[in-house]
């Protein structure tokens, strides 16, 4: 099973993520920007996902994704890591959330 490691793992194997510790707990940014967070829990993460995607992945999956009502009013959705099929599906949420807040250079470079 998934756990907090594995969503560090990946994280930092993005091009120049950072990790921070914010509110007791592990972050991790790009170009100052904060694209994943691991709330003190460890059994979710939090990923920035535009509004209206994010109401359609909790439609489609809400064993899967959520969103506590404090974050209601942000682009922000939690994943339980226990709900996701692989690494592979890790990975591509996190590069997701990497990519909306990446600089446009950089993620160009990244495509190739």
């Amino acid at each position: 099973m998934l756990d907090a490691d594995d969503v560090r793992r990946i994280a930092l194997s993005f091009p120049e993520t950072v990790e921070k510790q914010r509110w007791g707990h592990p972050t991790f940014d790009v170009a100052g920007r904060m694209f994943v967070t691991v709330p003190d829990d460890r059994t979710s993460f939090a990923v920035r996902c535009p509004r209206l995607e994010r109401d359609e992945l909790i439609a489609a999956e809400p064993e899967k994704f959520w969103v506590p009502k404090h974050e209601a009013g942000s682009n922000w959705v939690r994943a339980r890591l226990g709900a996701l099929e692989d690494a592979d599906e890790l990975h591509d949420i996190l590069w997701d959330s990497w990519q909306q807040v990446a600089p446009p250079e950089l993620s160009a470079d990244v495509r190739g």
